[in-house]
């Protein structure tokens, strides 16, 4: 029986980006150009280990958050940088990986570059970790910038994740260039629509986000 390959692997296609709840999409899908590297699908995160939930380095957000980020990109090409994006939609189950990790108080292998003066016991006191995540909802990026000419980030004044007031984003014990630097990543992402979580200077919410009190758990593929 004959078939015709273009509309076998077309089938195909369609069929995998069908995986993705209404709503959702793959963000390079639209900004092509956009760097990411998540993080969670490495071993290079505060727990050691890839996380549950994350089985490739594919962006997924919602459409609203896409476009939002999409703006923000093209504003920053034209000042010769870009973004590069950590994180964005992250299921329930990679949550859940954290929360276990989190209560195993004997782990403790990345502390010394991602808490080292945070006791791991206070990590759900001081909100570093949560049952529940606003990524799950779709509509949250973790990003910084990099030079696009070199592919390096600009210096933020701390390293993505750390978990301290050196994350915070009114961190003052900085230098005037890492101010000026957060400072730049606030403005363009909040003249977009995105909000700010003020411990993390990484850390943005689309303001109207789609799906407020939903938290989704498909997977990242």
């Amino acid at each position: 029986m004959k078939f015709n390959i273009t509309f076998l692997f077309l089938f195909i296609g369609l069929n995998a980006f069908a995986q993705l709840p209404k709503g959702f999409m793959y963000a390079k899908s639209i900004i092509p150009d956009l760097d990411v590297e998540l993080r969670y699908n490495t071993k290079n995160n505060f727990i050691g280990k890839r996380i549950d939930g994350y089985q490739s380095n594919k962006l997924i957000l919602t459409k609203e958050t896409a476009l939002a980020l999409k703006q923000v990109q093209e504003e920053l090409l034209s000042q010769n940088l870009c973004l590069l994006v950590y994180d964005g939609y992250r299921p329930q189950k990679a949550v859940n990986h954290f929360m276990r990790w989190a209560e195993n108080l004997a782990d403790t292998v990345n502390k010394k570059a991602f808490y080292p003066d945070v006791d791991k016991l206070n990590l759900f006191v001081e909100e570093y970790i949560a049952a529940r995540s606003g990524h799950s909802k779709g509509s949250t990026v973790d990003v910084t910038i990099i030079d696009s000419n070199t592919g390096k980030p600009i210096d933020m004044g701390s390293n993505y994740d750390f978990f301290g007031e050196a994350s915070w984003v009114d961190y003052q014990n900085i230098t005037n260039e890492q101010k000026a630097n957060r400072k730049l990543l606030q403005t363009v992402m909040l003249k977009y629509g995105f909000k700010n979580y003020p411990k993390e200077w990484w850390h943005f919410t689309l303001k109207n986000e789609p799906f407020p009190n939903t938290y989704f758990n498909f997977p990242v593929k």
